[in-house]
């Protein structure tokens, strides 16, 4: 099968490595002309333009947009809306928020363009990993592009299948799913990437108590002098909360401790904030996924060995840098 990708980056042309490395075509364009060659010397079609790359894709085409959330990608969908033909198909992979896909593809859709919302996890490693995929927008849409979505999906692996799943949705069990209308899939993404923030802000907390248990404010009889990387270690190997996130924190801790090129400035990519609105507009309790936000807001401000934990656990799932200075 066929498929356009406008971005190149970190996600954008790992997904094309893992559909050409599986046998699908690929047709791609970023505005920085190095990675399409690169991708071009592992068999895709590079272009210079988007209307080249429309022009190098046979009908119907299903051109996936893999940009940062916000204008630049409005804009790709907008240019493209103008350059493909009915029946085509905009894919957008990135973080919009969910409620701005409805809009869009409605406007695709006087067009006579189809449109898929796609939340996308599985970071810097999904090349090898495969990558969570979360899908809004029309069934027959979501069927005709399932070669690349079990493509890109990781497969049932190792991973144990789960009692009682009778009737259920059997390509959750692979690593995609048809989350439902237009917005489902980012939506979903969104509170998946609200989770994340709770998740990393707990084992950041946590790890940030080992480690000042040592601390002169506590009487000399009660400290304790822990490693924190043979714990880290200790608790991947069969405990409750073993899981990605510790795997990557351990990493980190085994390569320094005291994690110094981390600063613990730490960023919030905009779905954590859309979770808390969308909790407050259901009026559903979220203390610990807010309390994880504002976390974030105080690490621009006042640095801990928790927020350095959090800062090494986002370097190692999405390649994200501190900016510089901080």
């Amino acid at each position: 099968m066929e498929l356009g990708m406008v971005g190149l980056g970190r996600m954008g042309g790992n997904l094309v490595r893992r559909i050409l490395r599986n046998g699908h075509q690929a047709v791609v364009y970023d505005r920085d002309p190095a990675p399409g060659a690169a991708l071009a010397q592992e068999g895709a079609v590079a272009t210079q333009t988007l209307a080249a790359l429309v022009a190098a894709m046979k009908a119907p085409r299903h051109v996936w947009v893999m940009l940062p959330a916000g204008a630049v990608t409005q804009a790709a969908i907008d240019e493209l809306s103008t350059l493909l033909s009915p029946g085509d198909t905009i894919i957008d992979g990135g973080n919009t928020f969910w409620q701005d896909d409805i809009a869009r593809a409605a406007a695709l859709k006087a067009k006579g363009l189809h449109y898929l919302d796609i939340g996308t996890s599985g970071g810097v490693w999904g090349l090898e990993r495969g990558y969570c995929l979360m899908v809004g927008g029309d069934p027959e849409i979501v069927e005709r592009l399932s070669p690349i979505f079990e493509t890109l999906a990781p497969g049932r692996g190792d991973i144990p299948a789960t009692r009682n799943r009778d009737g259920h949705d059997t390509r959750a069990e692979i690593g995609w799913l048809h989350c439902g209308r237009h917005g489902a899939g980012h939506f979903v993404k969104m509170i998946h990437n609200g989770i994340e923030y709770g998740m990393m802000q707990a084992i950041a907390e946590g790890f940030d108590i080992l480690k000042n248990a040592n601390s002169p404010k506590l009487p000399e009889a009660h400290r304790l002098d822990l490693n924190v990387a043979d714990i880290a270690e200790v608790w991947r190997r069969g405990s409750v909360i073993t899981s990605w996130l510790l795997d990557l924190t351990a990493e980190a801790l085994a390569k320094d401790e005291a994690l110094a090129e981390f600063s613990g400035h730490v960023d919030d990519s905009g779905e954590g904030r859309w979770t808390v609105q969308a909790a407050i507009d259901e009026a559903v309790p979220a203390e610990v996924l807010t309390a994880a936000l504002f976390a974030r807001f105080r690490s621009r401000q006042d640095h801990t060995f928790a927020e350095k934990i959090l800062s090494a656990m986002r370097k190692g799932f999405g390649g994200h840098q501190e900016k510089a200075g901080a």
